[in-house]
């Protein structure tokens, strides 16, 4: 056995005894003995494997499958720019506190600044933005094998947790010598290749790192003061007996105000002041969440078990991954909050009643409803998520998973595939025009892939509809605003599907409930038009609807 692929079949073996069973690979040269030894260890039936030709979709994935199972995935690579297409991915994982693992073959060390081809300087590629970058020295022989093992445990356990900083991304960075294939037949191998092989037990990881308990940090809050919950993306529970604001993906979301952000922009703010808001996990959706965070006259205190907390406006009095309550919840406070709540979602159901079912805020209102029970929902950013915010009921039954650490909508179609197949049940994307095509390729899955139960709803309003709310779609940038960030693309989305063999099917808003929630259909898109035009005045006239319905209403405690 000639020492990479040794030191290949050593490193998915480890990777297989830490628990690590599903792996993404990307076809390349560089990365061959990586590639046999994944493919070996699928036959063997030790871990599954998923193929994808582009790098980024193939990040995404992994990401995805380790969303969705918390537990670490690795994309396997070649080197060059192949390594360079993992970044998107692993900036997301970074600041969503996702475990993936980078794994990137690479050129020997002296190779490395002679102009050799596919060869740049890929130790450190991901600067701050991995837990740990171990980078392996090329082998020479097979006598490194204890190193090896160590390195992957090592890596696991930091993209775990364990060692500190929370789940994440790290970086392995894997040096090979040619020969990059293995001997067409045994080669007399010592026992040193059978000692690397075999470790020190039949499945138990070289080096066995603990994942004790995080670092618990008590913070006092007094409930009798009047207390607002804001949960935001990947928050813990909300305590009890409070009014709640929550984002889609923030556990507690059935539990929230049903039009929770319309009301924090409205007179009820005013009425209904809170002296102190508890922020969980961190809120990125809204606005009119962030005016109130950064009100100098409210106390914030923050709730998160990651190292970046959401202060935006740096008031935050008080920051912990615990929470220790002092005193009771008035109930007079939860029920005024409550009541505002329910006279601002009946003015919000009536406005957009009033108004074609072809906006965005429509087909999320429709599809959330429609989802069976144990469905698994990812959302894609700008749009999507804030119109299921904005318009759908909370509701219990769902799994909502968004890509929130920096809310790209770079490999959203891969991220919601890789969720998709390793959720038990039918899974959905909702997700935009533009979202759709930055990642159509990740509908490209090669005949003998596996194939989630995935149904991809894309909300097409031909072009960027979300910079219509923003500074930007004003009427006095109309001249400016079609060309640079309206963007119209014209794309046949149909056409599109049929050249990667993906059942299509263009339907309205009011067909989307019985055409989109019928599971085991496999990979399917349903394209649903909508507009943008007159995106900004509906928006426009919610808020007004919602200042309406709550102006005149006097909380019991307000």
């Amino acid at each position: 056995m000639n020492p990479s692929t040794a030191l290949a079949t050593v490193l998915v073996d480890e990777l297989v005894r830490c628990g690590v069973r599903r792996a993404v690979l990307c076809p390349g040269s560089r990365n061959a003995p990586l590639s046999f030894a994944l493919h070996a260890a699928e036959q063997a039936g030790r871990l599954t494997l998923h193929v994808r030709i582009d790098e980024r979709s193939a990040a995404f994935l992994a990401l995805g499958l380790a969303l969705r199972s918390a537990l670490p995935v690795p994309v396997v690579c070649t080197s060059g720019t192949a390594a360079a297409n993992l970044h998107p991915a692993v900036l997301e994982a970074h600041h969503a506190g996702i475990p993936l693992l980078a794994v990137t073959a690479d050129r020997p060390a002296e190779l490395v600044g002679t102009g050799a081809n596919q060869t740049v300087h890929q130790a450190g590629l991901f600067g701050a933005a991995v837990r740990a970058a171990p980078s392996l020295a090329a082998p020479s022989d097979c006598a490194q094998h204890t190193q090896w093992r160590s390195a992957v445990d090592r890596a696991v356990a930091a993209a775990r947790g364990a060692l500190g900083g929370g789940p994440g991304p790290v970086h392995l960075n894997v040096p090979f010598r040619e020969p990059l294939v293995p001997p067409p037949s045994p080669d007399g191998s010592g026992p040193e290749v059978l000692a690397a092989l075999k470790g020190r037990s039949t499945s138990a990881p070289w080096t066995a790192v603990s994942t004790g308990s995080p670092l618990r940090a008590e913070v006092e809050l007094d409930f009798s003061r009047r207390t607002l919950v804001i949960a935001g993306h990947g928050a813990p529970p909300a305590p009890p007996g409070l009014p709640l604001v929550a984002e889609p993906t923030a556990p507690d979301w059935p539990d929230a105000l049903a039009v929770g952000p319309w009301l924090l922009g409205s007179p009820v703010v005013d009425q209904l002041r809170p002296e102190q808001v508890l922020v969980l996990g961190r809120p990125t959706l809204h606005r009119s969440v962030q005016r109130l965070l950064a009100d100098p006259t409210v106390a914030v205190t923050v709730l998160t078990d990651r190292p970046e907390w959401t202060d935006i406006a740096a008031t935050a009095v008080a920051v912990g991954t615990a929470l220790r309550c002092v005193g009771s919840p008035d109930p007079e406070w939860l029920r005024g909050w409550q009541q505002a709540d329910t006279r601002a979602a009946d003015a919000v159901s009536a406005t957009m009643g009033r108004h074609p079912q072809t906006t965005g805020l429509g087909v999320a209102r429709l599809l959330v409803a429609a989802l069976p029970a144990g469905a698994l929902l990812l959302l894609g950013s700008s749009n999507p998520i804030r119109d299921v915010s904005l318009a759908a009921r909370p509701r219990r039954g769902l799994t909502v998973l968004a890509n929130r650490g920096v809310a790209g909508i770079d490999g959203t179609i891969s991220t919601a595939t890789g969720a998709a197949l390793v959720h038990a049940g039918p899974a959905y994307a909702l997700v935009g025009d533009l979202t759709f095509l930055h990642d159509s390729n990740g509908l490209l899955t090669a005949p003998d892939e596996h194939r989630p139960d995935l149904t991809v709803v894309v909300a097409n309003d031909d072009g960027g509809g979300i910079f219509a709310l923003l500074e930007q779609g004003a009427p006095e940038y109309a001249d400016a605003f079609e060309r640079v960030f309206g963007t119209p693309h014209g794309t046949d989305l149909a056409a599109l599907c049929a050249a990667h063999h993906v059942p299509h099917v263009r339907a309205s808003a009011s067909e989307l409930a019985e055409l989109a929630v019928a599971p085991g259909q496999g990979l399917r898109v349903v394209e649903v038009p909508t507009e943008r035009s007159g995106l900004r005045a509906l928006h426009d006239q919610i808020r007004t609807a919602v200042a309406t319905s709550v102006g005149p209403f006097v909380g019991g405690s307000a």
